[in-house]
């Protein structure tokens, strides 16, 4: 049942930051992020990019009641006195085109960046991050051709993990592996990383919240605090700042220990 925030308590969390849930594709684990929010409560909410994926909904459509659950989640929380933000992303940066006019739906308001202060006096800058990747930057068929693969990835990934649980084996990320091992890949992260930092830095920002490269993160790069809240595509994490300014990535699939084979809809009905 949905959580509402009963008057004169405190929400469980201070802050939540979540991105790149990709709604619109096949491979959004909206099962498990619904689930997230529905047993979640907080001040503050920001949506970080990539909510919803704009590429894959031009190519094709493909929308169910698990993603209008996730929307009804993040209008409750808008509804129960949360500050909602949506940064948008590379992916929905359709909505970058209301940016100018400080977008405000339901009491979600729409942003380009923004600074958050922990409780505890930390002053982060909250961003995407597509602006940080070269290859999105200046090369978008290249993002274009790397978002296929990466689609081509996931949908492999299923049958692939199909034939293991046959065999009795447990869930794996075929495309998460590959991330970590190509080499190239790992230098493309770590330039990433550098580069969100230093801007951050040379702003004067103590850290960095971003997403897009869907690797959650939290280190200190060259003396700024990286923090990457990760996706709802793999890993199924977010970002939550805890009421004492304490930081934490939070992986909700291991936490909850839900099963990535479990059917979508069932998976759903059990968390409601």
């Amino acid at each position: 049942m949905n959580a509402p925030i009963v008057p004169g308590t405190r929400p469980l969390y201070r802050s939540v930051f979540v991105s790149d849930t990709h709604l619109g594709t096949r491979g959004a684990r909206c099962d498990f992020l619904a689930d997230f929010l529905r047993r979640t409560s907080c001040q503050k909410l920001f949506l970080v990019g990539d909510i919803i994926d704009g590429w894959r909904l031009r190519k094709s459509w493909y929308w169910d009641e698990q993603h209008d659950e996730v929307l009804r989640q993040i209008l409750r929380h808008a509804r129960n006195g949360a500050e909602v933000t949506y940064i948008p992303g590379n992916h929905d940066e359709m909505f970058r085109a209301w940016l100018p006019v400080g977008l405000e739906i339901a009491g979600i308001k729409l942003r380009q960046e923004v600074e958050h202060v922990t409780v505890d006096g930390k002053r982060l800058l909250v961003m995407h991050g597509d602006e940080f990747d070269s290859v999105v930057r200046y090369a978008k068929f290249l993002a274009l051709l790397g978002d296929w693969a990466y689609s081509f990835a996931l949908t492999f990934n299923r049958w692939f993990n199909a034939g293991r649980r046959r065999l009795g084996y447990p869930y794996w990320s075929l495309s998460a592996w590959l991330k970590r091992q190509v080499k190239e890949a790992v230098k493309a992260v770590d330039r990433f990383e550098s580069a969100l930092a230093n801007e951050a830095r040379r702003r004067g920002f103590d850290g960095v919240v971003c997403g897009h490269i869907h690797h959650a993160e939290m280190r200190e790069v060259q003396g700024v605090l990286y923090l990457n809240d990760g996706d709802w595509v793999e890993s199924c994490t977010a970002l939550v700042e805890h009421h004492d300014g304490r930081l934490e990535l939070i992986d909700w699939a291991a936490t909850n220990r839900l099963s990535f084979f479990a059917p979508r809809r069932a998976a759903l009905r059990e968390a409601a």
